[in-house]
This record gives structure tokens, C-alpha cells and sequence, in this order.
């Protein structure tokens, strides 16, 4: 007898047995039994048991082929009282699963990141006017009573605050029986953006390039755009009016962006044009406003959400623009659990959904710049900034020839710079991408180096909390004050400069200057607003940060950017470390002059011939993409080739190697595709376990996912501790 159930008009309904992706790692749904007289269709968010626990999950599309009665299944507990996932959205899910090689679950579980909201917010209690006003009426209730004569109701706190009085004058109405009790639906997270709010003000290829993505927006259906735009060029601006065009029409707009820190400024601009922000969607978040803006997304209420990666797995009721800003930055890849990048991946949410997709950047990803140079992305340039404002001037110092003083890490150039600088009562930036205060501290007398123990690198000293810290694991001790290894007190020598040594420097050589330290480790979110907003009002004369400061951020009175160790990204074998390079220094030199002031560039480096130094200074970034793209393509590296990263760790070195050789073994010989390894991962040690490393190459057309799959069927299975990562389009090289 068959498991679906037949009407009495002889139709098909849905099958009593259901396939239901639950978020645990394996290749397939669930099934599990329909009881009578529930309601379920593809997409709806259930709950069903998985061993002992309760757990949430989504009935997914396809029949179910199990030939297992469903009285002998497991049945759904609860179906949840929010829209289900789209078939859009659904189609996504199974397209990142596919891609990155990664069990469904994992991937739906993004998607079901808020589970306290799957049900719908409780009403709020409000108040309404009955009509019947008391005889005795103070000056205070008679505000109460004109705030409620549209009968408009309000909630208890609400109504006091707007009439100026306090909420026993509100309760005294209550008795008096001017008010009866109401149940409102819970508020919005934000209000409505307008898109009419403000006439925007765009000037030159600002117009041209808005207007192209205005008619992008109205033509409808999948494209994508690169905004190709100098530091300070208006690219957000010309963004803009492609949001506003989608809010005119309804549908919901996503903005990605690299990191939380960059978000109070650009929620500040979105509210000054489209006045409202736009809902926040990040790790730093309260679980409560998670769960609303959540609940708000599936529902329609929120139009906007400016987010990290995290947020392109909302399940959005009407998406209709996804924005990508700083498209180039490495932080849009997920290292942990599922492998992704999200600026790849937001391409494809658009092409599933069938709406336009905008990359933005001053210094686009060689992949972005191949795709618009070749036609599969729309290019819109900015050669010049917005207004007034000129680029800064920029100067290569040769450290060979302007060496620092002994002990010292910043040229006379430089200090001479920064000395110019605040005599004129403008600002410095002082750049190195090093937290802390030294890599490495190490004794005089035996030569110990301070390690993890639980990583192969060194620990980082912290001179400001007085801990020496790894940086991959996060073990911290105490910083020492005599040498484990000899007992010899007052001979640690701190290696090399971190941001917070070059700040003990800037305080030597500039006692009264104003001096602020921006690190990631130094402050929470909270407070990295609260200084970046100081230095935004020029309540500082000296910035001295890590690449946090690379990112976005506009300081009005900035007028030289010196970067400290501009060799230092050039120093391993990451074959993105040129590109890489280029970006960091072309953002950071770009937070000087923005509003105007004739600003200034010092780049301190040991290599001042190298080609990225060269095209840094000249200004020409379009012989550093030639170059560059040219490297790519004789090479085969991506975007003209593929490649895949295989890490299997564990907690001894054997056990590791032994499964790494046995996964090459079961590689298939497959032509165009090679492998490369095993061996020891770069960081060969992170948190105690051991890593090797695969890497697999191929032509841009081979067909990669294929591969891994079979090597994995074919290869040793995973026991004990060992656990094997795939990586599709790796970023990183350790």
C-alpha cells in the first residue's frame, strides 16, 4: 500500500513520509512520518526528534524514495508558524552544498541560525482611547488625552513619554476608564527606508554609473556590476541609488559588508539618505535583536539589512539586490565548518533569485577585474574623487637609505612627516598590520623562543595587558619576567614592531600629541565606535592602527598616512601576497584627503623596486593588473585555473600523514588535474593537533567537486581524531 494519501476526489495529496534536512553533517535528509492533520509542504520549518533532542529542520524538496512504512518513522513534532523557505532559497542551500562540497545540513543550519524565532513574536499590550474623558482633568492629563484623540493606540511607556509625563498619569486614565486594554503587533526592528527621503547629490561618472545600475535594477532579471572606484570616489553614493530603486519596487535589499566595525559609519550614511538604517545583521548582535531582525527578514517587514557574510543565509521573503561592498576583502571567506566566499556566493544567491548583483571596490579582486574585463560583469569606473578632494601624494621611503635610529622602527622621514603634520592641527595614520606589542620575545643569553604550546608559532607579546598570546589558538600566560629555560631575569628582548611598540615610539618622540591605538584586540565593537568616531571629530592627532583602519572609514582632518612595514604582506608564499598587498596599501594611503586637505603618503619599505611598490606610488593600477593577471594566466592560478585544499588533522603527526598519503592514493587519475603534497601545513601545529596539507590543481573547467568526492569514497575513512577539511577556492595558504 502506498504511503501518500488520496482524497476522495481521487487527488494526490502530500506524501504522509517527507524528507527533512536537519542540521548535522550527513549527504541526505531525514524521513519522517506526516501525523493526520498536520500541514506540511516543501520548505516549512519543523520540529523533529534526532536521538534524544528535539531539533529544528526544513522539509526538503523530492519525494520521499524510502520504502520504510511511516508508522515505523519517527514523526514530526511541531511545524513552526513562519513562512517556510523558498524554493529559492532552498535551490541555494543545495547549490553551496554541491559547490563546497559540504553536507547539506551544515549548510541549512545558516540558515536556521535563530531558532527562538521560527514563532511569532508575543503582541504587546497597548492602550486605545474609549472616548470618555473625567470630569477632573490636569494640565498633564490633558496632554495625555491630546495625543489620543485619533484613536490611535499606544503602549504605556510609549504614550507617557510622548505627552511628557509620567505612566501613573496614564494609569490614573486607565481607572478613570478613558482607556481599554489593546494588543498590538510587536514594533519593527527599523523603520521603513524612504527611497525619496533626500535628493541625492552625484556629480560626473557619479551620475552615469547610478543611472546604469538604476536601469539594471528596472530591466530586471540576473546581472552583475563591478563599481570600479578610486578611495573616495562617491562608489556608495552611486550604490545607493540602485537601492533606492529596488525599495520603489518593492522587493528587499542585502548589503554585505567585510566588517562590523565599518557598520556605524555606513548605517549613519544610509539613515542621512534614505532616512531610517538599515536592520544589522553580525556576531555582535543581542540574541534578542538576532531573533527579531530574523523573524522580520521571512516576514517582509525589514527591507534592508546591512550585514557580515553570515547574513546572505537570511531567508529573505522578497530579495531583489544584494550588495557586496569591499569586495576584495579576504574576510568575506568562512574558514570554519563550511568553506565559502561570500562575495562568490552572493553572485549565485542573485542568479538563482534572477535580480541584479553590485561588487564595489577601490581595488577589486583580480577575479572581479578578468570578469569585467572579458564582459561577464558590467564595469562601472570612478576615476575621481567626489568634489574637491585629490588623492594623497605618495612617497616610497628606502629604509636602506633613511634607517630608523637604533631601537627605533620609524624613519626620520616619517617622524619629520608626522611632525609637519600636527604643527598644521591635522592627523596621522600610522599603519602596521601587527597586533600586539612584538612577534617574538626571545632571551639574550640561550637564545629560548617563547612558542605556543599548542601551535607551531610564537607567542605575541601584549605589553598593554602584560600577556605574551597566540594568535591562532588564543593561549595567554602571564609575560615572564626571567627566562624559563636559563633562569636569567632582565634579558628578554621583544623582535620586531608590533602596533603597540610603534605607539611607545610615537609617545618618545611626540609627548603631547593626542595618540589613539586601534587593534581588534584591544577593544570590543562598542568601544572601537566610540574611537573611531573621536577620530572622525579630530579628537586625536595620532592614529596608529592595524588593517582596521583600511576599511571605509572617512577622517575629515587626516592628512598623512604612513605605513610602517609596507614589505611585511610580501614576506610568504601566498600566491594572492602581491594582489593582497596592493589592496591593504591602496586602501590605507586612501583615508588621507578625502575631504579636501592636500594630503600625503610615506611608505616605508626595504624593496622600493619591487612592482607593487612601484604601482603604488605611480598611481597606475592598471599596470599592476596587467602584470598581475598576466602572472595568473601563465601559471593557471585562479581565475585561469582552479584550485582545492584538502587539510586533514589530527592528534599525532603519524596519524595525520598516514591519512593524508592514503587520500593521495585514492586520488582518481583524472587529466588536467594534479596534486600537489602531502605536506606539513605551513602552520603544521594549531590547537594540539597535527595538520598536512593537499593541494589540488586544475584547469578552470575541471570539474573539482567530482574529484574530491571520489577521493574521499575511495580514500581511508575518517576515525579517532582525525578530521579532513575541504576548501574550494582557498584564500589562505597556512
Amino acid at each position: 500500500m502506498s504511503s501518500d494519501s488520496i482524497d476522495l476526489f481521487g487527488e494526490k495529496l502530500f506524501p504522509r513520509t517527507v524528507p527533512v534536512m536537519v542540521p548535522v553533517p550527513t549527504p541526505t535528509p531525514y524521513s519522517y512520518s506526516v501525523p493526520e492533520g498536520m500541514a506540511v509542504e516543501p520548505g516549512s520549518i519543523v520540529q523533529v526528534p534526532l536521538g534524544p533532542r528535539l531539533v529544528p529542520g526544513v522539509v526538503w524538496d523530492g519525494g520521499d524514495d524510502s520504502q520504510v512504512d511511516p508508522k515505523k518513522l519517527r514523526p514530526i513534532e511541531k511545524v513552526f508558524d513562519c513562512p517556510p523557505l523558498s524554493k529559492e532559497m532552498r535551490d541555494f542551500l543545495d547549490w553551496v552544498s554541491a559547490y563546497t562540497v559540504t553536507p547539506p545540513g551544515l549548510v541549512a543550519r545558516m540558515a536556521l541560525r535563530a531558532p527562538t524565532a521560527f514563532d511569532p513574536e508575543p503582541m504587546i499590550e497597548g492602550l486605545r482611547f474609549t472616548g470618555h474623558r473625567p470630569e477632573r482633568l490636569t494640565s498633564a492629563r490633558e496632554r495625555v488625552l491630546e495625543m489620543v484623540e485619533d484613536g490611535i493606540p499606544w503602549t504605556r511607556s510609549g504614550l507617557a513619554h510622548a505627552a511628557g509625563t509620567s505612566t501613573s498619569v496614564v494609569d490614573g486614565l486607565v481607572k478613570q476608564g478613558s482607556f481599554e486594554t489593546v494588543f498590538l503587533p510587536p514594533p519593527p526592528v527599523v523603520a521603513v527606508p524612504d527611497p525619496e527621503h533626500v535628493e541625492p547629490r552625484l556629480e560626473g561618472p557619479q551620475t552615469e554609473s547610478a543611472a546604469e545600475l538604476v536601469e539594471s535594477v528596472r530591466a530586471g532579471g540576473f546581472n552583475v556590476s563591478l563599481i570600479d572606484g578610486i578611495t573616495g570616489s562617491g562608489k556608495t553614493e552611486v550604490y545607493f541609488e540602485a537601492i533606492a530603486e529596488t525599495l520603489r519596487r518593492g522587493k528587499q535589499v542585502l548589503i554585505l559588508l567585510p566588517e562590523i566595525a565599518l557598520t556605524a559609519s555606513f548605517l549613519e550614511r544610509f539613515q542621512d539618505r534614505f532616512g531610517a538604517k538599515p536592520a544589522e545583521w553580525h556576531s555582535d548582535l543581542a540574541p534578542r535583536i538576532r531573533e527579531k531582525v530574523w523573524r522580520q527578514v521571512t516576514m517582509g517587514d525589514v527591507r534592508v539589512v546591512a550585514g557580515a557574510r553570515s547574513a546572505l543565509f537570511l531567508p529573505f521573503e522578497n530579495l531583489g539586490l544584494v550588495i557586496v561592498d569591499e569586495e576584495h576583502d579576504p574576510a568575506y571567506k568562512q574558514e570554519d565548518r563550511v568553506f565559502y566566499n561570500a562575495r562568490d556566493m552572493a553572485v549565485v544567491r542573485a542568479r538563482i533569485g534572477d535580480f541584479p548583483a553590485v561588487l564595489v571596490s577601490a581595488t577589486p579582486s583580480v577575479e572581479s577585474r578578468v570578469n569585467s574585463d572579458v564582459g561577464r560583469y558590467r564595469k562601472l569606473h570612478l576615476p575621481t574623487r567626489y568634489g574637491d578632494a585629490a588623492l594623497p601624494d605618495l612617497h616610497l621611503v628606502d629604509m636602506r637609505r633613511h634607517p630608523p635610529a637604533r631601537g627605533g622602527f620609524l624613519s626620520p622621514v616619517m617622524l619629520r612627516g608626522i611632525a609637519r603634520t600636527i604643527e598644521k592641527q591635522q592627523q596621522a595614520l600610522l599603519f602596521l598590520n601587527r597586533r600586539g606589542y612584538a612577534p617574538l620575545t626571545l632571551c639574550r643569553v640561550c637564545g629560548h623562543r617563547f612558542q605556543c604550546p599548542q601551535c607551531s608559532s610564537w607567542l605575541v607579546e601584549h605589553r598593554f595587558r602584560g600577556q605574551i598570546q597566540c594568535h591562532h589558538c588564543g593561549y595567554a600566560e602571564r609575560t615572564p619576567e626571567a627566562c624559563p629555560e636559563c633562569g636569567t631575569f632582565d634579558h628578554l628582548a621583544a623582535c620586531g614592531p608590533g602596533v603597540e611598540r610603534i605607539a611607545e615610539e610615537v609617545e618618545k618622540h611626540f609627548p603631547e600629541a593626542r595618540t589613539i591605538v586601534l587593534s581588534s584586540d584591544l577593544m570590543g565593537v562598542k568601544r572601537l565606535r566610540l574611537e573611531l568616531e573621536a577620530i572622525a571629530r579630530g579628537e586625536a592627532d595620532i592614529v596608529i592602527g592595524t588593517q582596521l583602519v583600511a576599511k571605509g572609514h572617512n577622517f575629515p582632518l587626516m592628512s598623512l598616512v604612513g605605513v610602517v612595514d609596507a614589505d611585511l604582506g610580501l614576506s610568504n608564499g601566498d600566491p594572492r601576497a602581491a594582489e593582497r598587498t596592493f589592496q591593504l596599501l591602496s586602501q590605507v594611503t586612501g583615508r588621507a584627503g578625502r575631504s579636501g586637505l592636500k594630503s600625503h603618503g610615506l611608505i616605508q619599505t626595504y624593496q622600493p623596486l619591487h612592482p607593487v611598490m612601484q604601482a603604488i606610488v605611480s598611481g597606475d593600477a592598471q599596470a599592476f593588473y596587467d602584470r598581475e593577471i598576466g602572472e595568473r594566466e601563465k601559471a593557471l592560478l585562479p581565475p585561469f585555473g582552479r584550485l582545492a585544499s584538502v587539510i586533514v588533522s589530527a592528534d599525532t603527526r603519524g596519524e595525520a600523514e598516514m591519512h593524508a598519503r592514503g587520500l593521495r592514493q585514492a586520488a582518481p587519475d583524472v587529466d588536467g588535474i594534479s596534486i600537489l603534497g602531502p605536506a606539513e601545513a605551513p602552520l603544521a601545529l594549531v590547537r594540539g593537533r597535527h595538520r598536512f596539507r593537499l593541494l589540488i590543481h586544475g584547469r578552470r573547467n575541471s570539474d573539482m567537486q567530482t574529484f574530491l568526492r571520489t577521493m574521499l569514497a575511495n580514500g581511508p575513512k575518517e576515525r579517532a581524531s582525525l578530521q579532513v577539511q575541504l576548501d574550494i577556492d582557498p584564500q589562505s595558504f597556512l
